[in-house]
């Protein structure tokens, strides 16, 4: 490969048609979805995944059944893969600089290693100058402000490796904030200003190596024990709050340098909008494009990886997704899904784990339609046939 050839190749501005692979690092339901969009659109996919039961390996054209630095496996994607992406943003950084060496990788290791860790999270938000909510960072217990700080009360939020509520403890002063500092094994943590919350909401967007953005209409979430529970599209807010979220998120893929699918939460106090956190991957809070929008969050991922044009981002149906988690599963059995398919308009979708547990993602349900209200009657219907968080 020539180097002029080299550079296109990293910038994205080659097309890669099918049936070229494609390789997936992460075999989780994120990367489930994305082997379907990319065996519809005529590409091969190989997954990446210590797992041998994980969701993605099930179906992709290869399973390399490795760790994310194996060097075997590696060697193996960079010789046969024309493009690697990601979906979680727990995999090394170091192994994504690897594969870029050789291979088209998007996101960037950049990008990634900021999303991983809370810290650099937080302080490039706050220095591309969005808004964010009050926080310190905690390097040792002396760094936990005392009680007479605005801070309070607050959420201890451990830096690496914290997600769906794991990693993170509501204190009310100093000494609940030590004794949980103490219970995160004195990692490294984001202490941050509880705020009166009157709304969640996110933007999920597709941003390709030309900079061209297409995203996805604002969702409104709520969350049940730090997990997402249900979203729903459009949210309910004024169309300020709607647009504004949309044109943050867009300036922080901007300011990140971006390529790939990415999720951004925001708090919303007021007529105030925070961002909360972002997600250098498809989303959880995303899943209604599937089945509520001209194209997908997955197939925008493959479009992005294969350096295609975007996709329309449209709404076509108003929607409801609700969580689907192992507590559904009551004495090891398997919910009545005769009930759920009843109804003509839901659309339900289960990602082949290989065992449900509590508080694990095992699936969501869609319901679509013209009118928000009776969608949400339906929804809340359904989750009450199907013992989703009763």
């Amino acid at each position: 490969m020539s180097l002029q050839q080299s550079i296109n190749k990293q910038s994205g501005l080659t097309v890669i048609n099918p049936p070229a692979m494609l390789g997936m690092l992460g075999g989780g339901q994120l990367g489930r979805f994305f082997v379907i969009a990319a065996h519809e659109m005529g590409y091969q996919v190989t997954v990446l995944d210590p797992d041998l039961n994980s969701p993605a390996g099930k179906i992709a054209d290869i399973h390399l059944c490795a760790q994310y630095d194996d060097a075997n496996a590696l060697k193996q994607i960079a010789d046969t893969c024309q493009a690697v992406t990601t979906e979680f943003e727990n995999v090394p950084a170091a192994t994504l600089e690897q594969l870029a060496q050789s291979t088209r990788v998007h996101p960037s290791a950049q990008a990634v290693g900021i999303a991983q860790n809370r810290v650099l999270e937080k302080n490039f938000i706050r220095d591309a100058g969005l808004p964010v909510a009050p926080f310190v960072v905690i390097h040792q217990a002396n760094d936990l402000p005392e009680d007479t700080h605005t801070i309070y009360p607050a959420i201890l939020k451990v830096a690496r490796f914290g997600y769906d509520g794991k990693g993170q403890a509501r204190v009310k002063n100093q000494a609940e904030a030590l004794a949980a500092f103490a219970n995160f094994k004195q990692e490294v943590c984001v202490l941050e200003h509880m705020l009166p919350l009157d709304l969640e909401v996110s933007v999920v967007l597709a941003r390709d190596a030309h900079g061209n953005i297409a995203a996805f209409p604002t969702a409104e979430n709520s969350h049940l024990n730090g997990i997402l529970d249900v979203s729903i599209v459009p949210a309910r807010c004024s169309e300020v709050i709607k647009a504004n979220a949309q044109e943050l998120a867009k300036k922080l893929a901007k300011e990140l340098n971006y390529v790939g699918v990415l999720g951004v939460e925001f708090f919303v106090v007021g007529t105030q909008l925070l961002v909360n956190e972002i997600a250098p991957r498809p989303h959880n809070s995303g899943h209604y494009t599937l089945d509520a929008c001209v194209t997908n969050q997955f197939e925008q991922q493959v479009r992005v990886t294969a350096g295609l044009p975007l996709g329309d981002a449209k709404l076509h149906s108003n929607a409801v997704m609700v969580n689907i988690l192992g507590d559904s599963w009551v004495d090891g059995q398997n919910p009545n899904w005769e009930k759920a398919f009843t109804h003509p308009n839901l659309k339900l979708h289960l990602y082949g784990k290989h065992e449900p547990r509590n508080a694990r993602k095992m699936g969501h349900f869609t319901v679509i339609g013209q009118d928000i209200e009776a969608v949400l009657n339906i929804a809340r219907i359904a989750r009450g046939e199907l013992h989703i968080g009763i």
